[in-house]
C-alpha cells in the first residue's frame, strides 16, 4: 500500500513538472515555487471566499451587493477593521486588519464612490456604518471555482504567490495594478485620467 502511494504521488509531482515545463519560463517562476506555495495559496483561497468585518471608526454608509450590476452604496466612513478580509482580487497578503475609506454613492455600475476596497464582481454582501461600527459582510462565489481550479495548479483569480510577476498590469475595474519583481504585492494603484 505505501507503496502504491508513493508511485501516484510521484505520477501526480511528475505530471505537475511537465505541465509546468511546458509553460513558458516567463510566465512562471516554476513548478519547485508553486509546490512550495500551494498549502499557503489554497489557504488564502478559501480565506478569500468570505468577508466578514468588524469596523470601528466615523461614518455613516450603508451598501448591499448582489453582484456589480446589482449594488448600492451611500453615505461615508474612515475606518479601522478586523476579521476576515475576503476577495483579494490580486496578489497581496490579505491580513486580518487594515483601515477601509469610502465616500460617495453608487447604484449599479454608475460608481461615484471613492473606495479602498475590493469587491468581487459576483460577491453578495451587505455593509453599514451607524457612527461608530458597523459590519461589512460578503461571500464571492467566484472565489470557490478558483479555489478548486486551484486544487489543480489552475489560479483563476492570478492572486496565487509563487509565480513571476515581471512588469505585469492587469486592468481592475477602470484601475491598473501594477507588479514589478521588486514591489509584486504592493497594490500600487494609478489613478487613469
Amino acid at each position: 500500500m505505501k507503496k502504491s502511494f508513493l508511485i501516484i504521488v510521484l505520477l501526480i509531482v511528475g505530471t505537475i513538472f511537465l505541465v509546468q515545463a511546458s509553460i513558458p519560463p516567463k510566465a512562471e517562476a516554476g513548478p519547485l515555487m508553486s509546490i512550495l506555495f500551494y498549502i499557503p495559496n489554497r489557504v488564502f483561497d478559501i480565506l478569500d471566499i468570505v468577508r466578514l468585518r468588524l469596523r470601528v471608526g466615523p461614518g455613516i454608509s450603508v451598501g448591499v451587493r448582489a453582484t456589480k450590476p446589482v449594488s448600492a452604496f451611500l453615505g461615508t466612513h474612515l475606518t479601522v477593521w478586523a476579521g476576515l478580509h475576503g476577495p483579494r482580487g490580486r496578489l497581496w497578503l490579505p491580513l486580518p486588519f487594515g483601515v477601509e475609506a469610502r465616500s460617495g454613492a453608487q447604484a449599479s455600475v454608475v460608481d461615484l464612490a471613492k473606495s479602498g476596497c475590493y469587491y468581487g464582481p459576483l460577491e453578495v454582501g451587505f455593509e453599514t456604518q451607524l457612527f461608530l461600527l458597523g459590519p461589512n459582510v460578503g461571500v464571492a462565489p467566484f472565489e470557490v471555482i478558483d479555489f478548486l481550479a486551484g486544487i489543480f495548479f489552475i489560479d483563476l483569480q492570478n492572486d496565487d504567490f509563487g509565480k513571476s510577476r515581471k512588469e505585469k498590469e492587469e486592468t481592475i475595474e477602470g484601475e491598473i495594478i501594477t507588479n514589478t519583481e521588486e514591489g509584486a504585492g504592493t497594490g500600487e494603484i494609478i489613478e487613469l485620467e
